[in-house]
């Protein structure tokens, strides 16, 4: 069975991605990195960042309201403190964010070296108060930045989008034009949570982003939408907490997957996850996990198998 993945040069043993900030920057928890497709740092921004204020994690039934706010060292903090101690084999791919158009390749610059196999651009992170999502919802801002960034760089680039308020096969479409490898998709959901007995806002950024189980529906659509859209790989996520998660998306129309917030529950699950998806492809005689790339069936055709 083949279970790996190549986009551009780099190839994934597994389709299975840890999602940035699910694993800090990767210094902890290197046997479960070691063992996925592909590592995705906790984002870094130009300068450092402290954060929002606590409370940064609100729980609910079936999802997680989350108000970090890119709390990171900086880029050269990264580069200089972090980048030499990670000592792990699976491909490393960092998440940049800014805060300005600009800040993007300028981040690219400073961190392109052998060590790193990728960027994923983050324009969409919904819990900071400039950037984030902003970007993300206009084409023509997604198109200027990974245009930046594709010049300062020859590395795998990924393009993480919002469905958050636009629909995003419009960005996936002119961050193509403009050059990036991939299209990584859904990020967090705008969320707020109220705290009744204080009668305030609970968390302390206000807004948050929700993840988790519950909007994987959402999630899926989102995949099958704009994989039918664009010629590039997608990258999914949203809510994946098993093997058969994984193949939903998939079928869908995902190259890779990125597991999230189930990291933060169970750090070990990706294990499980690659154990059960063998034998998904065993049962269903699939030589090569590629073969089911996009391929969900219409309900009336009742020839075809994933085979």
């Amino acid at each position: 069975m083949d279970i790996s993945i190549k986009i551009k040069d780099t190839v994934f043993a597994n389709p299975i991605l840890l999602a940035s900030g699910t694993f800090g920057y990767g210094s902890d928890f290197v046997s479960v990195i070691n063992q996925v497709g592909g590592f995705i740092t906790k984002g870094i921004t130009l300068a450092p960042r402290i954060g929002n204020p606590a409370p940064r994690i609100y729980e609910l039934p079936g999802a997680i309201l989350n108000s970090v706010g890119l709390e990171n060292p900086g880029a050269l903090d990264f580069r200089n403190k972090i980048l030499p101690r990670l000592n792990f084999s699976t491909p490393l791919i960092v998440n940049i964010a800014g805060f300005d158009t600009a800040d993007f390749s300028t981040i690219v610059k400073i961190l392109d070296c052998d060590r790193i196999a990728g960027f994923e651009i983050n324009i969409s992170c919904p819990n900071v108060k400039t950037g984030g999502a902003i970007f993300g919802q206009d084409p023509k801002l997604t198109e200027q930045i990974v245009t930046e960034v594709r010049r300062a760089t020859k590395k795998l680039v990924i393009t993480k989008l919002t469905a958050n308020f636009i629909d995003p096969v419009n960005t996936a479409q002119a961050a193509e034009s403009a050059g990036t490898d991939a299209i990584s998709l859904i990020n967090t959901l705008y969320g707020l949570a109220i705290d009744l007995k204080e009668q305030k806002y609970f968390l302390g950024g206000k807004t948050g982003g929700l993840s988790g189980p519950a909007i994987k529906p959402f999630a899926l659509f989102c995949v099958e939408r704009v994989s039918k859209a664009i010629k590039i790989p997608v990258i999914g996520g949203g809510g994946i907490v098993n093997a058969t998660d994984v193949c939903e998306f998939m079928l869908a129309g995902a190259s890779l997957v990125q597991i999230g917030s189930l990291n933060l529950i169970n750090p070990f699950a990706a294990f499980d996850i690659l154990k059960d998806l063998k034998k998904y492809m065993k049962i269903y005689k699939i030589k090569a996990i590629r073969q089911i790339i996009g391929k969900v069936r219409s309900n009336d055709d009742k020839n075809n198998t994933c085979g």
